[in-house]
């Protein structure tokens, strides 16, 4: 007789406490989890219950390797979530104390300590009773009628931070109701950020946090609980809350045990309610989410690949395309999706940057010969020699170059005329006299660039790629109609010699860091997959736009208003003290919502608490390089950080050689690793790099060197106040942008240091607050570490 086989998920909170105890009890974890699933009925499991979980649940403990044991919920027969797990010799006490419930807006499992919780706040004294009021000739009076000596007037006592909030309001917004009586004891920040640090449920721990900051019930509602709130929540139905995806990091059982038999990555497997919803709805068209760094949008991009993928009829092509806009980035999409779903998800889907596949398209349209392409220099140079030869000296080579890619190749301007009457937004007023010149600059960059040796750009192989694709298009279209005019019928005469030519390159296209891609790329991608449902997925944040790709997706056939618009609000990778200083770069800047609209930040938070940001300041480069590197050495030597997980920006290429010469110097002997265009360029040693070499990454902790009036921004960008004010505004906001981008990579401690004067970016306290670098080198300043730990 066949045995039934068990299944078993594992929660979102013994999740954490796997990855808290370590790879021992992710091992002892995942052997139990195998011989459970074997035979249930095996003695050797050790498995004894604890109590019933309501009328369809029971709570088990069950011993496993090395003092450890896991405290399970057993809903159905053969079904079980682990629901927490401990070590030592306090395990099972550890376990059987803790109270389980059905949240009931989520209506998921959760679990909360409450003796641990108890023991970690400060419990509020009594409040004596209310004084009397005494009036003579009254009982209370003394022998002789005299009222007694006057009371000293009572203590004022602490408010607990969350009294104006009844139970109801609480629960309602999704609070664990077994967790309330603690919170009427919390007064502080000291021991709402011990509370946070405990063990507990997720939508519990971001409301909290967003009422603390002072946010009303009806926004944290809007942005916070609507997004967990689940349909006929039944608080005693165990068997239906275990089966919710709130209750488990995933909703596969085989993904969970590969998962503890290899690395358990919680963002392959766990889903926030409102990712998980964004990377499995149907969209009628094209679809858009925004959202600040790490607020998952990535791994939604990624979950919603294979759901497309899951979606397909068996085959061999490939009708995914998953882009994004460099190398690098296509090579860690590649991996995160080699871990998500493996070879047979992999066998379905292109990923590409968006030059390389420009450049394939070209390099299979016959006749076309693409040529070399000029570097940024380069191409500055171009610009410069142009205008000499013109003898036109107003326009300088990034203005011309930056009205070239943005204007006349975004709008795919071919003729005078048409440049004439061109929509030039945000790039100041001109006569037409003014863009005739501009247009014979123009020309004479093109004849340049086409003579011998043939060169190119690469805004021109976007450009002549896009061109190729709508003519590919405007065939495919043109075929379609004819057939659907003549009943259906293929046509084997019209379709000889074309093959698969004739036929869209992809059915859905899924789009990383959209707000770095041109126009010209757009009008590419919008020409490779027809208009139809689900056709081109995008995420992206304008806040994180490094270059001037000011697109319009509405103009370019891509239709993502109303509810094809979505946010990501939660970040999940940086401290609440990182990010409310990184916040702070960009919060009085207006950006775009890669369409008409504008974006904000508004409800931007994270549930994580740690170190706030460190400030140094340096008299030079050479004390600022030495003090940086005198940090990294004591938070690898005191505290264990890997070289590898720590980065330090520079403000430019000879600055990356000076670092690494000073990390590699006697005194500190410190390896580092310069960041690419492909990444490190070694996998040992602190990561060196530009700020624009931050941009996809995160580490644990981040150095950002040259933060100085004059770096940041560069002072280049000063010519513009007067002369071009619409430039400089643009100027002054992608410095912002780029410093908020790598100021948003650090995962657990930020340090911002700069030579002579602060920039004026950073926040207006910030030399006051700052360590003196002389004084680190010298011994006289504070212990280097005193918050690193």
């Amino acid at each position: 007789m066949n045995k039934v086989r068990t299944q078993v998920t594992v929660s979102p909170q013994a999740h954490e406490d796997i990855r808290r105890l370590g790879r021992p009890a992710k091992e002892a974890v995942g052997d139990f989890v195998r011989r459970l699933r074997a035979d249930r009925t095996n003695r050797a499991l050790r498995l004894s219950s604890l109590r019933a979980a309501g009328d369809n649940g029971r709570l088990a403990l069950a011993t496993l390797q090395g003092e450890r044991m896991a405290l399970l919920l057993e809903t159905e027969e053969n079904r079980f979530t682990v629901l927490a797990l401990r070590e030592g010799t306090r395990a099972h006490d550890e376990l059987a104390r803790l109270t389980v419930e059905i949240n009931e807006v989520s209506g998921g499992v959760e679990l909360v300590d409450q003796s641990e919780v108890s023991a970690n706040v400060v419990a509020l004294p009594e409040r004596p009773e209310a004084p009397v009021t005494l009036v003579p000739g009254s009982s209370t009076s003394g022998a002789d009628g005299a009222p007694p000596a006057a009371e000293a007037p009572p203590r004022s006592l602490p408010v607990p931070l969350f009294a104006r909030y009844d139970d109801a309001t609480l629960i309602g917004l999704g609070v664990v109701a077994s967790l309330l009586p603690a919170l009427g004891r919390i007064t502080d920040d000291r021991q709402l950020d011990t509370l946070l640090g405990h063990n507990l449920p997720e939508l519990t721990k971001d409301v909290l946090l967003a009422l603390h900051s002072r946010m009303d019930p009806a926004e944290v509602y809007r942005h916070i609980t609507s997004q967990w709130k689940a349909d006929d929540v039944d608080p005693h139905d165990w068997v239906q809350a275990a089966r919710r995806p709130v209750s488990q990091v995933s909703t596969e059982d085989s993904a969970v045990l590969d998962a503890l038999g290899e690395d358990f990555d919680a963002w392959r497997l766990f889903l926030h309610p409102e990712q998980q919803r964004l990377a499995t709805i149907d969209f009628k068209g094209s679809a858009k989410v925004t959202g600040g760094p790490g607020t998952g949008k990535t791994v939604v991009a990624l979950h919603r690949v294979r759901h497309l993928v899951e979606q397909l009829p068996p085959g061999r092509n490939r009708p995914v395309l998953l882009t994004t806009y460099n190398t690098n980035l296509a090579a860690d999409l590649r991996q995160r999706l080699h871990q998500l779903g493996g070879d047979d998800l992999l066998r379905r889907v292109d990923i590409k940057s968006v030059d390389q596949l420009a450049r394939e398209v070209i390099e299979q349209h016959p006749g076309e010969i693409i040529g070399q392409p000029l570097g940024d220099e380069a191409a500055m140079n171009l610009w410069h020699t142009v205008c000499t030869e013109a003898g036109i000296f107003d326009f300088d080579a990034d203005f011309l170059d930056s009205e070239f890619k943005h204007v006349i190749l975004a709008q795919a301007i071919g003729t005078l005329p048409v440049y004439r009457r061109a929509r030039r937004p945000g790039r100041g007023q001109f006569q037409r006299a003014e863009r005739d010149r501009l247009w014979g600059l123009v020309e004479a960059y093109r004849t340049h660039l086409d003579a011998p040796p043939r060169q190119t750009t690469y805004a021109l192989i976007a450009d002549r790629a896009a061109r190729i694709e709508e003519r590919r298009m405007a065939r495919v279209e043109e075929q379609i109609r004819y057939k659907a005019e003549h009943g259906g019928l293929d046509l084997i005469h019209r379709e000889a010699g074309s093959g698969m030519w004739l036929k869209p390159r992809y059915q859905h296209i899924v789009v990383d860091e959209a707000q770095d891609l041109s126009a010209s790329h757009w009008r590419m991608l919008r020409a490779m997959v027809p208009k139809g449902r689900n056709d081109i997925f995008l995420v992206g944040d304008a806040h994180q736009r490094i270059y001037a790709h000011l697109v319009v997706l509405g103009r370019l056939g891509i239709e993502t208003r109303g509810r094809a618009s979505r946010r990501l609000t939660l970040n999940y990778r940086t401290t609440r003290q990182i990010l409310g200083s990184a916040r702070g770069l960009v919060s009085h800047e207006k950006f775009d919502d890669l369409d008409e609209g504008t974006d904000s930040l508004d409800g931007y938070r994270s549930v994580l608490t740690g170190l706030s940001p460190q400030f140094w300041r340096a008299p030079d480069w050479q004390t600022e390089m030495r003090a940086v590197a005198t940090l990294i050495k004591e938070r690898h030597d005191r505290y264990g950080t890997p070289y590898s997980a720590m980065a330090i920006s520079v403000p430019n290429g000879a600055a990356t050689t000076q670092m690494a010469i000073t990390l590699a110097g006697d005194s500190f002997r410190i390896p580092a690793a310069e960041l690419g265009k492909d990444g490190p360029r070694s996998s040992e040693g602190v990561r060196i790099g530009t700020m624009h070499r931050f941009k996809g990454l995160e580490f644990q902790r981040v150095f950002l060197t040259s933060v100085s009036e004059g770096q940041v921004p560069d002072q280049r960008s000063e010519a513009y106040r007067l002369s071009n004010p619409d430039r400089y505004r643009q100027e002054q906001q992608r410095a912002r942008s780029l410093l908020f981008v790598a100021a948003t990579r650090a995962r657990d401690e930020l340090v911002v240091t700069w030579n002579g004067r602060a920039s004026r970016f950073l926040p207006d306290d910030a030399d006051r607050a700052a360590f003196s670098a002389t004084e680190l080198l010298s011994g006289d300043g504070p212990p280097s570490g005193s918050a690193a730990a």
